[in-house]
């Protein structure tokens, strides 16, 4: 008969594997910091910049399946719980996207 720390072992090894360890841990930090965010102190205004710059980074997080992290970004930054339009953003940013790929080129070097 197994032991409770080997059960456990066990358990993490295959909540790992399946990355859903991850997921749990990224949910549970983002559940805190909802918990312990204080909306009586009002945020600073956002600018037109910075608030481009912040879809950009929901945009990479969202793309890469970061979404506790992307929604732990968009309770402490006050973005709209709707994220721009994706085309929006390319236009408003002259980015030039990769035709063969949905990833944006951010940079030419």
């Amino acid at each position: 008969m197994a032991t409770i720390a080997e059960l456990k072992a066990v358990l993490k090894d295959t909540l790992e594997k399946r990355g859903a360890l991850g997921q749990i841990k990224a949910r549970i930090r983002a559940e805190v910091f909802n918990a312990l965010d204080d909306q009586s102190e009002p945020r600073p205004p956002l600018s037109h910049e910075n608030f481009l710059i912040n879809e950009l980074i929901r945009e990479y997080l969202e793309y890469n399946k970061y979404k506790y992290t992307a929604s732990v970004l968009t309770a402490e930054s006050g973005q709209p719980e709707v994220p721009l339009d994706r085309q929006f953003l390319v236009h408003e940013l002259n980015i030039v996207e990769d035709p063969n790929r949905k990833l944006v080129s951010f940079f030419t070097w």
